[in-house]
């Protein structure tokens, strides 16, 4: 990312097309994504799939799991529903991670899991385009029946993705370490 690409990165302010709440949410799930790929841009395909053990996750897992995540909460907030069973066919193993996550997510290169974070967050923010932003502060129930708002599930979105990439950066680290 050269310098004049990365201007307004380090800023939460407004965005064009998106209201004042939502741009910030969005200056947010900017700086977590772009500092994810920096990650993992040039990872091989080895890499990708590196297991340190036969219970670990994989970056690739990891990035997999990136995806599910946020197509689950559009399905819950965009859509304000439940799961179908075609759902849960499109969005594991990955959301579940696990033996079949590591059976499954294995072989792709990183360009395939660039194209799935990318097509994915531009179905939110093109949808975050078309809201306003009273909307991020409609509540419903969530986790133990606990009430939430659609700020809270999109923060957690972002949320769970820096989680992540602390767990790719210890891969990455760990994979290093067996190198020696």
């Amino acid at each position: 990312m050269t310098k004049l690409e990365n201007q307004g990165l380090y800023v939460i302010d407004q965005k064009d097309g998106l209201g004042l709440e939502f741009s910030k949410l969005a200056s947010m799930m900017e700086y977590t994504r772009e500092t994810t790929l920096a990650e993992v841009r040039d990872l091989t395909v080895e890499q990708l799939d590196f297991l340190f053990n036969d219970e670990a996750n994989s970056i690739g897992m990891l990035l997999a799991h990136m995806v599910s995540v946020e197509k689950a909460y559009q399905i819950d907030s965009f859509e304000n529903r439940d799961f179908t069973d075609e759902d849960i066919q499109l969005l594991n193993p990955a959301l579940e991670l696990g033996d079949a996550a590591r059976e499954q997510i294995k072989g792709n290169p990183i360009e395939y899991y660039l194209e799935e974070l990318e097509q994915t967050r531009k179905k939110t923010i093109d949808t975050f385009e078309t809201l306003p932003d009273s909307w991020l502060f409609e509540q419903s129930p969530f986790w133990y029946g606990k009430p939430t708002n659609n700020y809270f599930k999109w923060f957690h979105v972002f949320e769970d993705e820096l989680n992540h990439r602390g767990q790719i950066r210890l891969i990455k680290k760990m994979m290093h370490a067996s190198e020696k």
